[in-house]
């Protein structure tokens, strides 16, 4: 889904600029903010067609926003990718619980973050978001 504009919400400056240049090569728009309120005012003011939200941000978590955006309306269908960099057992549950799509562990595998968007972005435009499943699921590993 090229062209599609990602909203990147995470708070380290080396994982923003490393995923910018990850996804603007790919083809796609990117919006980053460092926390949670800022995200609120993005989504407010410029739609993203999709969001890789960073867990552990200052302030209001992303687990908390994303529970937030799925209770609203006019954010519920907007697909949210929970990033982490401190992966603990339970951590997935809990993120899909707030309404996360699909969740990965840093550092980001670029190929399989690339395959859970295209996923994603389609099934939003055909209005059927459905969590994706875990390569956990597949291959016995605990990242997606």
């Amino acid at each position: 889904m090229e062209n599609a504009l990602i909203l990147v919400v995470e708070d380290n400056t080396s994982n923003v600029k490393f995923i910018e240049l990850f996804l603007e090569t790919a083809g796609y728009r990117v919006c980053a903010v460092e926390d949670a309120e800022a995200a609120q005012k993005a989504i407010a003011t410029t739609r993203p067609d999709l969001i890789l939200m960073d867990i552990q941000l200052p302030g209001m978590d992303g687990l908390t926003l994303t529970s937030l955006l799925k209770k609203e309306p006019a954010t519920s269908d907007i697909p949210v990718v929970a990033l982490t960099a401190y992966a603990m057992k339970g951590d997935k549950e809990k993120a899909l619980e707030a309404g996360c799509d699909s969740y990965m562990s840093k550092p980001i595998n670029r190929p399989r973050l690339l395959e859970v968007m295209d996923q994603l972005l389609t099934a939003a435009k055909t209005h059927s978001v459905e969590p994706v499943p875990s390569p956990a699921s597949r291959t016995g590993n605990q990242e997606n």
